[in-house]
């Protein structure tokens, strides 16, 4: 009882299939008159919102908020906490210190640098500690 029934269900669908293909590709068949392809059709292309990339890569350090939002994925509320954030010792700091996510971060890292103020370690490791 279990096997007819079994192979009944097994035909049925095999049944559905093949007209559901025959009737899919009688559809997309060129004669067919519900088959137009649209005249001067235009192929859709993603569009790209670019802004300009800036020439020099930007100092985090001494760059004003607007500097900071031409770069991508900086908005108003990025800008404003990398500069409360300062002085930073590297650009990676943006994502330790939580200023940025990850992939915020590697959207702009290669248009940042983090310009060290002095060129003694000593003086620049007493900027860099925590308040």
């Amino acid at each position: 009882m279990m096997y007819e029934m079994k192979r009944c269900w097994m035909g049925i669908v095999t049944v559905m299939l093949v007209v559901a293909t025959a009737h899919a590709s009688e559809m997309l068949t060129p004669g067919n008159q519900s088959f137009r392809p649209i005249a001067n059709a235009k192929k859709m292309e993603p569009q790209k919102v670019s802004t300009p990339l800036p020439a020099q890569p930007i100092e985090l350090n001494n760059a004003s908020r607007a500097q900071l939002e031409t770069l991508p994925g900086i908005g108003p509320a990025e800008s404003a906490r990398i500069v409360a954030g300062r002085p930073y010792g590297s650009k990676a700091w943006l994502v330790t210190n939580k200023i940025l996510d990850p992939g915020a971060y590697r959207n702009i890292k290669q248009l940042i640098v983090a310009g060290q103020p002095s060129k003694d370690a000593g003086k620049n490791a007493a900027i860099y500690q925590k308040k």
